[in-house]
C-alpha cells in the first residue's frame, strides 16, 4: 500500500547517521583483524620443537621463553623454508646483547648475513647505520632505535624482492629492494649478552 504523501509508513526504519558510521568503522577494522588471524605459532612456549640448533649457545625454554646467555654464538633455525611471509616476534635482549633475525638463509646449517638477510638486534654495532632494526648490508636505519633491557615487538614482511621491518611500531625499513636470495629457513641468533624469545608468529602471503 502507498503511504500517503508527507507521510512515511511505519515498516521503513531508516538507520541513524551514528549506525552508519560504526559500521563502517567495523567493515574497516575486519581486514587487519582477518591478518592477524593468520599468524601461526612457530615457538609453542613450551620445547624447541620445530627448531634446531646450530652452534654452541645454551638454548633453553623456561616460563614460555626460548632464551640463551652463553656460548661463542649460535641460532635457532626453522624447520621450515619461506619465501613470501611475515614475522612477528617478541624478545628481550640485554643492552650488550647481539642478537638479529636471519631469513631466507639458504644453508639452514650456517645461517649468514651473505647466504640469507640478517635484520639486525645490535644497539652497540660499531657501525650503528646497520644496528637494531636494520637489515644488514641492504637497508640503513636512521636514528637507530634501542632495544636493551625491555620486550619488543618486531615485524618482518618479505615479499618478492621488498622487504619492510617494524619495531615497536617505528617502521625501521620501509620496502627495501634486494633480490639476491629468494627462500630459505628463519634463524634466531644469539651472538652475546642475554637473548630471549617468547613469542614467533608467521604467515605465508
Amino acid at each position: 500500500m502507498q503511504a500517503a504523501s508527507g507521510t512515511r509508513p511505519e515498516s521503513i526504519v531508516l538507520p541513524s547517521r551514528r549506525s552508519c558510521i560504526l559500521g563502517i568503522a567495523a567493515f574497516s577494522l575486519a581486514g587487519p583483524a582477518f591478518a592477524k588471524t593468520r599468524l601461526k605459532p612457530l615457538f609453542n612456549g613450551k620445547n624447541l620443537d620445530g627448531w634446531t640448533p646450530v652452534g654452541d649457545a645454551n638454548w633453553q625454554v623456561s616460563d614460555g621463553v626460548a632464551w640463551a646467555d652463553k656460548g661463542k654464538g649460535g641460532f635457532l633455525v626453522s624447520a621450515e623454508s619461506y619465501r613470501d611471509f611475515e614475522l612477528r616476534t617478541e624478545f628481550w635482549v640485554s643492552p650488550d646483547a647481539n642478537s638479529g633475525i636471519f631469513i631466507r638463509c639458504e644453508d639452514p646449517a650456517k645461517p649468514s648475513a651473505t647466504r640469507g638477510y640478517e635484520v639486525n638486534i645490535y644497539d652497540t654495532r660499531p657501525d650503528p647505520s646497520y644496528g637494531t632494526g636494520a637489515i644488514v648490508d641492504v637497508a640503513k636505519v636512521s636514528p637507530m632505535p634501542k632495544a636493551g633491557g625491555r620486550w619488543n615487538v618486531m615485524t618482518i614482511r618479505a615479499q618478492g624482492d621488498t622487504f619492510s621491518v617494524e619495531l615497536n611500531g617505528q617502521k625501521t625499513v620501509d620496502s627495501a629492494h634486494d633480490a639476491k636470495h629468494a627462500e630459505g629457513v628463519i634463524g634466531l641468533q644469539y651472538g652475546a649478552g642475554v637473548v630471549k624469545f617468547r613469542s614467533v608468529e608467521i604467515a605465508r602471503l
